[in-house]
C-alpha cells in the first residue's frame, strides 16, 4: 500500500493495481512497466517534477513515450522557465523517491499538468508510489484526485 494507492482507494474511483518484478538495470522505468504489463506505451504516463523560475515545484504527467516541453510546462505553470528539479527537492516535496513518483498521495500537493494525450484514453497507468508498481485508472479522475489541468506538454 502506497500513499498514492490510498488516495484512490479513499477517493473510491475505479482503478487497478499491477505490480511486476521491477529490473533495477532498466533504462527507462516507463518503457519497463509497459512491456511487462503489456500495454501499449503511449498509455503509460512518467510523473515528472519541475522547478518554476521562482523556485516553486510543479508536475508534469506526460507519455513515457514523449519528452516534456520546458517552455510548455512553464507557460502552463505560469512561469516564465522551467527545468527538472532536484532529486532531493522532489523526494522532500513528494514524499516518493526518484523511479517512483506518482502524481497521486504526495506528501505536498504540488500544481499538476497532465499531457492533453491521456484524454484519448479511457484509462492510462501512472506510478502507483515505487518502482515496479503502477495504478491505472481514468484520465479524468486522475486530474480529479490531482487538481490537474490538461494540457499539451510534448515536446513537438
Amino acid at each position: 500500500m502506497t500513499p498514492g494507492i490510498n488516495a484512490a482507494r479513499t477517493a473510491r474511483v475505479d482503478h487497478d493495481i499491477h505490480e511486476y518484478p521491477h529490473d533495477s538495470a532498466s533504462e527507462s522505468y516507463g518503457i519497463e512497466a509497459a512491456e511487462k504489463i503489456g500495454v501499449e506505451p503511449g498509455r503509460v504516463f512518467k510523473t515528472l517534477v519541475v522547478a518554476l523560475d521562482g523556485g516553486e515545484l510543479a508536475v508534469a504527467v506526460v507519455p513515457v513515450t514523449a519528452l516534456l516541453s520546458m517552455k510548455r510546462i512553464a507557460r502552463a505553470a505560469r512561469g516564465k522557465k522551467a527545468a527538472m528539479a532536484n532529486p532531493d527537492a522532489v523526494q522532500r516535496s513528494t514524499g516518493y523517491v526518484m523511479g517512483g513518483v506518482s502524481p497521486l498521495g504526495q506528501k505536498r500537493r504540488l500544481k499538476t499538468f497532465i499531457d492533453a494525450s491521456a484524454e484519448a484514453y479511457d484509462t492510462i497507468f501512472v506510478s502507483a508510489g515505487r518502482r515496479g508498481l503502477e495504478i491505472e485508472l481514468a484520465p479524468r479522475d486522475l486530474a480529479k484526485l490531482t487538481d490537474g489541468r490538461f494540457t499539451t506538454l510534448q515536446q513537438e
